[in-house]
């Protein structure tokens, strides 16, 4: 398995998403400069490309899916190590951005963590389970 994209949020309840070849992952903080990190628990999104190819989450995992990651799972991409915390419910919020996508995301939104050690991600990188 391995990222095929990399994405923030420039704001909060912007509607707004910026891909990126390669980011930052800053422990105790997220992707740096999405706007949509809440630490500790909720500082990057995993989510599985199969499962969303419409929406645009931090780290886009090909070839797996992350739902089926347990919480504590540790996962090594690029220079980053990050840790699995809880499971991302899909919100109000996801009809916003499209109607019934809340009900098309039940099961398949992803997979929130910490970031453990920060370091470079980059679309390509291989993601391994540690």
């Amino acid at each position: 398995m391995r990222i095929a994209g990399i994405w923030t949020s420039p704001g909060r309840k912007s509607g707004r998403s910026v891909g990126h070849e390669r980011a930052q992952a800053i422990a105790g903080q997220g992707i740096e400069g999405c706007a949509h990190a809440n630490p500790p628990k909720r500082e990057v999104l995993f989510a599985s490309l199969d499962h969303l190819r419409s929406v645009r989450e931090n780290l886009t995992v090909e070839d797996d899916d992350v739902q089926q990651w347990p919480i504590g799972q540790q996962v090594k991409v690029g220079d980053a190590l990050f840790e699995i915390t809880m499971v991302c419910d899909p919100c109000h919020r996801m009809d916003e951005l499209r109607q019934v996508l809340r009900a098309d995301l039940d099961g398949k939104r992803g997979m929130l963590a910490r970031v453990v050690e920060s370091g470079e991600v980059a679309v390509g990188d291989q993601v391994e389970l540690v």
